[in-house]
Formats: structure tokens, sequence, C-alpha cells
């Protein structure tokens, strides 16, 4: 199929292709049931951008011209005897076009996975999801019940646009364990990280600017910037986390918005920030005038050593926003998240809240609250860490006997998440696919890259979701998946993989 756009012409690129593909399909050359290239290789055989295509193809569609199914490709779909049928009954909007081009564009291979996670049929090595059952459900129940009962409920269930006053006065104690001062006027409550990221990046970026975070990194930080318009500029890591030499200079060359760092159990390395280089960071922050926002979910996961002092809690200035999430460390499906910040951002993050939610989760608000005030979240905290700690020691104890298969890894001291490093030569795209057809899923590495083009030979594996038994099984899974595409037989157990970033 010869098809010649010219960009010169007032007609749009994409009008100028669906005009194209609709003569050919009136004149017979496309008879119904045609098969259409594929968006992508569309695009290269003209030179236009994916986009282009992705808009000729829904005119086409919306005026019922073409048939689209995910795995089939686009056919033609007007039988060539009846051509003046596709107008007869007035035209379709081609809801395609209307979409901003980036949102079209953005990569879903994430989100895919991520929705994959949550089901029997697989292992869910991938999704940072909370261990059910170590709240007791028949108390939840109660609770719950109890709070809907009370009298202040007659008022309505909706909490301030801040979030719930008693949450946050509850959270400012919490806070000041961290070593973090806040006041209740410092905080503002959200249902999630992602929620956060979002609003802090709608309301500080602007098209064009540079936003600063450690690679690789999670794909929930670097499209919400690239959606806003933003670009996101890579800084490498090693087992001490991001390197503050190339920070620096980065900072100075590229004048960055803010700085993105995920300082505990990173994900997906499960790296923490030394305190040397927290220093650093501060150092750098106060002495460019650049904002730092810190993700801190996983930070009370700590299974050996001390604990960890947040970059907030070293930030006289009032630099650094703050984000901590319960995701992991409370009831699964009941989502809550905090930003600690200036006055400034959290009236600004207060805002954006009342733009976008009629109002915040009353109930898992006043659950907490109640929890961390008579204790049950501290309790249960105690337990979140001894499943999770036995559950990474069982992971590990696994990929160390995968290390004559050439399986490398370092062993976090918390978090859920462990980096792992394929033998040289077999691509994690394929192992993560070959696992999924098994019944285990995992996340290939190159999704946490900006380019898409490193972390070919690195897994991330996650152990909070799953119980032993089945992690076991998706252990057995992955392990089985390496020896057929190495095509090796089994091997004995081995010793402790060897730390590596």
């Amino acid at each position: 199929m010869n098809i010649q756009v010219d960009k010169r012409k007032r007609t749009p690129v994409y009008l100028q292709i669906s005009e194209a593909v609709k003569e050919r399909i009136r004149s017979g050359e496309l008879p119904d049931g045609s098969i259409l290239p594929s968006e992508r290789v569309m695009a290269q055989m003209l030179g236009v951008h994916r986009n282009t295509v992705t808009k000729a193809y829904g005119e086409l569609k919306a005026d019922g011209m073409l048939h689209s199914r995910q795995g089939s490709g686009y056919t033609v779909a007007v039988p060539l005897s009846a051509p003046a049928a596709v107008v007869a009954r007035g035209k379709r909007v081609n809801w395609v076009n209307q979409i901003k081009s980036r949102h079209l564009d953005m990569d879903t291979f994430f989100d895919d996975l991520f929705e994959r996670a949550d089901g029997e049929a697989r292992c869910s090595m991938g999704a940072g999801i909370a261990q059910y059952g170590v709240y007791d459900r028949q108390r939840l129940a109660h609770d719950t019940a109890e709070l809907l009962l009370t009298k202040d409920t007659d008022k309505g269930f909706f909490s301030p646009y801040k979030g719930d006053r008693e949450l946050r006065q509850k959270l400012v104690s919490f806070l000041s364990m961290k070593g973090i001062r806040a006041s209740v006027g410092e905080i503002q409550v959200l249902c999630e990280t992602n929620q956060a990221v979002g609003f802090l990046v709608l309301l500080l970026v602007k098209p064009g600017d540079v936003v600063l975070t450690e690679e690789p990194v999670s794909p929930d930080v670097y499209r919400v910037v690239e959606l806003a318009g933003g670009s996101v500029c890579g800084v490498p890591m090693d087992e001490n986390g991001v390197d503050c030499d190339v920070l620096e200079e980065l900072v100075r060359r590229k004048n960055p918005r803010f700085l993105y760092l995920n300082s505990s159990f990173h994900d997906p390395t499960g790296i923490v920030l030394a305190p040397e280089r927290r220093k650093r960071v501060i150092e750098i922050s106060n002495t460019y005038r650049v904002p730092v926002i810190e993700e801190d979910a996983a930070s009370e996961l700590v299974y050996d050593g001390a604990g960890i002092t947040p970059l907030k809690a070293l930030d006289t200035l009032g630099n650094v926003i703050y984000i901590y999430s319960f995701s992991l460390t409370f009831v699964p499906g009941m989502s809550l998240a905090f930003v600690t910040a200036g006055k400034h951002i959290v009236e600004s993050l207060s805002y954006l809240a009342s733009v976008n939610m009629a109002a915040p989760d009353w109930i898992t608000q006043k659950l907490a609250a109640r929890y961390l005030e008579d204790g049950t979240y501290y309790a249960q905290l105690g337990a979140f860490r001894d499943c999770y700690r036995r559950k990474r020691d069982l992971v590990c104890r696994r990929l160390d006997a995968m290390a004559p298969l050439g399986v490398r890894y370092r062993k976090p001291r918390g978090g859920v998440y462990i980096w792992c490093r394929l033998p040289g030569g077999i691509d994690s795209k394929l192992f993560a696919a070959r696992a999924y057809s098994g019944g285990a899923t995992v996340f290939p590495g190159h999704l946490f890259y900006l380019s898409k083009k490193e972390g070919r030979s690195y897994i991330r594996i996650n152990y909070s979701h799953e119980s032993e038994e089945r992690l076991e099984r998706g252990m057995d899974i992955l392990e089985q998946t390496l020896r057929e595409l190495q095509d090796i037989p089994s091997l004995p157990m081995a010793g402790q993989g060897e730390s590596f970033i």
C-alpha cells in the first residue's frame, strides 16, 4: 500500500493518511477484512510519529471503516458493495483525536503487569501490595461499625480537605518519632503516594522544566512528570544511593525544578541512602536552593541494623517535601498517605484536593487515627516486619541456590523489593514473559530506566503480597524459567549471592 503525505500542506498529516486509506477502501484496493499495518509500522513507513497514525486510524474507526481488536490489529470493516453506508448514519466522534498526544503515547506495560498481579492463577512477585491478614478481619469489622455509629457521624461522612484533624494530630506525634517537626497545618492527607506526587508535579512543574531522580526509578514518578510536559534526568546510583558528585553537577547545569529521592529501601533496588550522602543532599539543596521531594514509605520496614533518619529530619530550612505512605503497613485496599511541607505547599495541596476530591476517604482516616492513638498500628507494624522479614529470607535463600546459574543480587536489610541480575545474555523482558506464562509475575528491569534501553538483565522481585507457600511456588517457577532459557539441568544448592547494584 503506497501512501504519500506532504507535511507542507495545510491539511493535517493524520487526515491525509485517513483520506488515502479511505480512497483505497472505496476503490477496492483494500477489500473488507484487509489487514492494515500496525500503528508503529505505518509510522515507520511514512516517516511520521506513531500518534499521527493513531489519530488517522481513529478517524477511520469513527467513520466505521476500520475495526480493531487487541492481538489482531486493524482490519477493513466496510464491504465494497456498501460504501455509502459509512456516511448514511452520520459520523462518530473520533475520541482518539480528542485526547492529548502525550496521553496516547504512554507505555502501559508497567500498568498491565500491575493489574495482573492480584489473582489466584499466578504468584505475584511484582506489585508492592501489603500482606493480607495481618489486621484481623473481625476486629476491623467491629471497629469500622463502631466508627460509623458514633454521634459525630450525624454531621456527614466527610473530612476537611487537609484531612481529618484528629488523624493529623496523631501524625504530628508519628513524625516526631522519626525526628521530623511539623504542625497540624503542615500536613496534607491524601490517598496514596501516586496522588501526592501527581499533585506536587501539578503545583511545581511547567512544560520544559527538568526534574532530577535517581536511576533506576519507579515509572510512577517519571511518567507523571512527562505528562506535565517536563523532562526527567536520571542520576546514577551505587550501593550507597544516589551519586552526589554527579547530582551536584546536574543541579548546576540543568537548574531542576526539584530532586525526587526514594531514600529508604529504594524502589526497585532496595538500597538505603547512606547517612553521609543524606547530609550531602541537604547541603546541595540548601546551596543551590533546589527543592527535594523525599518518598519514604518503606522506612519503617527495617529488619536488620539501626533505624533510618529521613532527609526531612535534617532539613532546617524547609527545602524538603516529605511523602509517607501506609500502603505496606496498613489494611490492604485502605489507601492512606500524607505530605509534610511548609504551609504554602500544604495550602496549595489542599486547594487541589478540593478541586479533585469531593472528600478524602473518611473511614480510613478515622480508623488510622484510632489505631495510632491506641497503639494498634505500632503493634501491627511489628507483625508486618516479622512477616516481611521471613519472606525476604525465603526469597534470598532461593536466590542463593540459583547462584550457580549466574543469578546475582544484593540482600536488602528492609523494604519489600529485591533487585536481581540475571545471567548474561538473558533479556529480562523475555524472562518476565516466560515466567508469567508459567504462573509468576515479576517486573523486568528496563521499565525502571528512562531510555528503556538499560536494565535489560535485571528483574524486580517483590515479596510483600504473597504467602510464604505461594512465594516458594513462585520461586520454583522463576528457577524453572531460568533453567529453560539456559537449557541447564538441575544443579545442587549453593552459597550466598554477591552484593552489587
